[in-house]
């Protein structure tokens, strides 16, 4: 198909030549505008066989091609809007899972907080409970040493009062119900000084 086509083409390229080259051999001049009814045929016949061959070779190719090319571009376009769709789909999806992760987030993060202001109050009040705890108990300490400290210095005043009264009256009080007699009237005189 091609050869015949190169062919056609190269005969079509010789044909004015061998015209010019006949009119030049007849010797005769040629007027510019008068016309030239052989030429005129002879273009003619050329033009249409030209045509005729490039209409039946050249241009139904030519112009499957240019459709093919026109459907490949239209199917490149509706594709390329197909995907531009899907990625702003897909991107919207995506922003919105950002948005409900990040709102996640900081629900975590206030829930987060919460329970450390929680923990922070309880530890603040066990801290107050120990601390009360521990001073009730240092009280009840010092109260028990204070009164074993007061039991002890009527112990000893006791034994200094009898001491003093046994110089005193020569004799030796050491017997319990003279002891017995003495811790009442020192428990008399404690309690009046701490009821008064």
């Amino acid at each position: 198909m091609r050869s015949s086509l190169i062919r056609s083409l190269a005969i079509l390229s010789l044909a004015p030549a061998s015209l010019f080259a006949q009119e030049a051999e007849g010797g005769g001049t040629r007027v510019f505008m008068q016309p030239d009814t052989g030429l005129m045929f002879w273009t003619l016949v050329i033009f249409v066989v030209l045509l005729f061959i490039l209409s039946k070779f050249a241009f139904g190719p030519l112009t499957k091609a240019v459709a093919d090319r026109e459907r490949a571009l239209q199917d490149a376009i509706d594709k390329a809007n197909a995907d531009r769709e899907a990625a702003a789909r897909l991107l919207q999806e995506h922003q919105l899972k950002i948005e409900a992760a990040r709102d996640e987030a900081q629900k975590f993060i206030a829930e987060g907080r919460a329970v450390a202001e929680k923990m922070r109050a309880d530890m603040i009040e066990q801290t107050r409970k120990e601390q009360q705890d521990i001073l009730e108990r240092a009280r009840r300490d010092i109260d028990a040493e204070k009164e074993r400290a007061i039991a002890q210095l009527r112990r000893e005043a006791v034994d200094l009062a009898l001491a003093g009264a046994s110089k005193v009256v020569e004799q030796n009080l050491e017997s319990a119900k003279n002891r017995q007699i003495v811790e009442s009237y020192l428990s008399s005189i404690g309690t009046l000084k701490v009821g008064q």
